[in-house]
């Protein structure tokens, strides 16, 4: 019913900068939140940043000041630019939404596949 596509994932040199992007389609009436996650290796997934239902937007701590996140409501993409990033930003990247979706009275979650983004020298 609702599919996400991520791309963007790949290896980075520590500094360096990449732009996630995430499109939803299928039969969504209306998208209530949409962001990013991280999962590294043996920790617990965290968001990363995202919008909320009242149209704010949240960051991690350990990205703030250096990650921006944008939106395009018509298109239903989100993107993600990280810069300077760092070994510890190695993780699969996780595109989701909360979305009212045709079909379905409660509103759905949903996740992408993620991709992987490896940051090494």
């Amino acid at each position: 019913q609702v599919q996400l596509v991520e791309s963007g994932g790949g290896l980075v040199q520590p500094g360096g900068s990449l732009r996630l992007s995430c499109t939803a389609s299928g039969n969504i009436l209306s998208i209530n939140s949409m962001g990013w996650y991280r999962q590294a290796p043996g920790k617990q997934r965290e968001l990363v940043a995202g919008f909320t239902s009242g149209g704010r937007t949240n960051f991690a701590d350990s990205v703030k000041g250096r990650s921006a996140i944008s939106r395009d409501a018509a298109k239903n993409t989100v993107a993600l630019q990280m810069n300077s990033l760092k070994p510890e930003d190695t993780a699969v990247y996780y595109c989701n939404i909360v979305a009212t979706v045709r079909g379905i009275s409660r509103l759905l979650e949903v996740w992408g596949q993620g991709t992987l983004v490896t940051v090494s020298s």
